[in-house]
């Protein structure tokens, strides 16, 4: 269905437009007529037509002001001018107003019909694209919310690398390197700084969460989470390291007109804490201060750095560095631990160089817990005594060069402990997986029964095994039974039968193929030669 406009003052031209449209269109066409400036402008407002006949000398207001006017409001409408031939002043005006054509009167049915065509196609064309727009933005209404939670779990739960960090900054359009983490947590009531009905309340907020989040939008613009447990974490990126004392005010003001709304909507308790603000990779640590903020008070909204719940650090702390230090140690990366490490005690040496006893207190303060870190992952036996001689050999060093040295040495230690376990784990569980194929090759044997006997999953399994040998699982089994297949073709009589049997392959002619694709010769012609 079309809606055209026919508007001019001469009635028979209106009642031959009609005609020729609704003789060739029929029921296709919904045509209303107006014959002044004003009743054009009146009709647009009440019939919103798609396609509007227009001519420019009318009584009142003349067309081109008429059109003028409704362009204003109506973007969409395709006009076609008609008027005599020597108003071609206000025709090339008519044109600048976005006109789809302009004819001369009088005008023949062909000219109309073929105009209409043209006008019909542009309208078909932008009702295309519109719906095709509304297909996308639906879809985006489903894929958007499953990267922007596939974000968040990402840096919450430090599954990522940074290429998968940068990709979903790019399809989000996060343009940040910084940024803050919300908690919004509820209940059916706040008690003390703790949340009653938190299941329930759970449960109605997963049912409501289109509506939590459309509402949230409003007060705290951020990127929101799935609801886990009884909360909902927020990622706030921004510009900056830090925030202001006029920015952190707002976003806490914002977030307690944010609980009330949500209160009276759901009946339900709502709280919010914030975290500092953080590089995005460690955004976990934000969120932790938020939850943790709000465990340490009864306020309905608080932020960090509001509260006394963290530990403070003198403002020229490298706490980067400190954090990474750990983290290279916890993932047994040894030399980037003494990378770190080095970095770390020349700032203490630029910083302490004065303070002598300061700098070996916490040296040996990083040792015991990078130690710490490594006993908890590798599970080696604790020794009270093990570190009798730390405190000894720290005070009887000569000076900063050698302080440096001993503190490296053991940062390195710690970090090789946690390397080497690793390696020491995947080489057991290859060699262990290695010497159960050699007894069992000539069984049925599928990746899956190795890695139960090694208790690996396949998956994980099959990378290890990868990595260890070189080669994959199915290659290095089926070399092990080729090449007993080899002895056997040798130095016994037996059948290709009996030899593929009792080298794994219950099927003569796959095993002849696999013997083939390796040694170049087939099982006959290798037992000939």
């Amino acid at each position: 269905m079309y809606k055209v406009m026919l508007a001019d003052d001469e009635g028979i031209v209106i009642d031959s437009l009609k005609f020729i449209i609704e003789k060739e269109y029929g029921s296709q066409c919904d045509i209303r007529v107006a014959k002044t400036g004003r009743q054009v402008i009146e009709l647009t407002e009440e019939f919103q037509p798609d396609i509007a006949f227009m001519d420019i000398q009318m009584p009142g207001i003349n067309g081109i002001e008429a059109m003028r006017e409704i362009r204003r409001t109506n973007k969409h409408v395709v006009f076609i001018v008609m008027t005599a031939y020597d108003k071609f002043d206000y025709a090339k005006e008519a044109i600048s107003l976005g006109v789809l054509d302009y004819l001369n009167k009088p005008v023949s049915r062909e000219a109309i019909l073929d105009i209409l065509q043209k006008a019909m196609g542009r309208i078909d064309g932008e009702r295309t694209k519109r719906s095709n727009d509304l297909k996308v933005r639906e879809k985006l209404e489903i894929v958007v919310p499953i990267i922007e939670n596939g974000l968040i779990q990402d840096l919450l739960f430090k599954e990522y690398f940074q290429e998968d960090i940068d990709n979903y900054k790019t399809l989000l359009g996060i343009d940040c390197d910084y940024g803050y983490m919300a908690c919004m947590t509820f209940g059916r009531e706040l008690v003390g700084n703790y949340m009653t009905s938190a299941v329930a309340a759970s449960i109605q907020a997963q049912k409501s969460y289109k509506e939590i989040h459309t509402i949230t939008e409003d007060y705290i613009k951020g990127i929101m989470g799935n609801v886990m447990s009884n909360k909902i974490p927020i990622l706030i990126p921004c510009q900056n390291d830090t925030l202001s004392y006029n920015e952190r005010n707002e976003i806490v003001e914002s977030a307690r007109a944010l609980c009330r709304k949500l209160a009276d909507r759901f009946d339900m308790d709502f709280r919010v804490g914030f975290g500092s603000v953080k590089p995005l990779e460690r955004m976990c640590e934000s969120y932790e201060e938020a939850n943790s903020v709000l465990i340490s008070n009864t306020s309905h909204v608080a932020h960090v750095d509001d509260m006394p719940v963290a530990c403070q650090y003198e403002e020229n702390y490298p706490m980067d560095l400190e954090k990474r230090l750990f983290d290279e140690i916890t993932l047994g990366n040894v030399s980037e631990s003494v990378s770190v490490a080095q970095t770390f005690f020349d700032w203490m040496e630029s910083t302490y160089a004065s303070d002598n006893d300061s700098v070996r207190l916490k040296c040996l303060e990083f040792v015991l817990w990078a130690e710490h870190l490594a006993y908890e992952k590798t599970g080696r036996m604790y020794e009270f005594k093990s570190r009798a001689n730390y405190l000894s050999e720290l005070m009887s060093l000569s000076g900063l060069a050698d302080e440096k040295i001993w503190f490296t040495e053991k940062i390195k230690d710690a970090a090789f402990w946690v390397s080497n376990k690793h390696e020491e784990q995947s080489m057991s569980a290859v060699n262990q997986a290695k010497q159960y194929i050699d007894e069992n090759y000539m069984k049925e044997l599928t990746l899956d029964d190795v890695s139960r006997v090694v208790n690996i999953s396949s998956y994980y399994f099959s990378k290890v095994f990868k990595e260890e040998t070189g080669e994959n699982f199915i290659d290095y089994l089926t070399k092990l039974r080729i090449e007993a297949a080899k002895k056997l073709l040798k130095t016994t009589n037996k059948s290709m039968k009996e030899i593929s049997a009792e080298v794994g392959y219950s099927d003569p002619n796959y095993f002849s193929r696999n013997f083939k694709k390796y040694t170049g010769k087939t099982p006959t012609d290798y037992a000939r030669g």
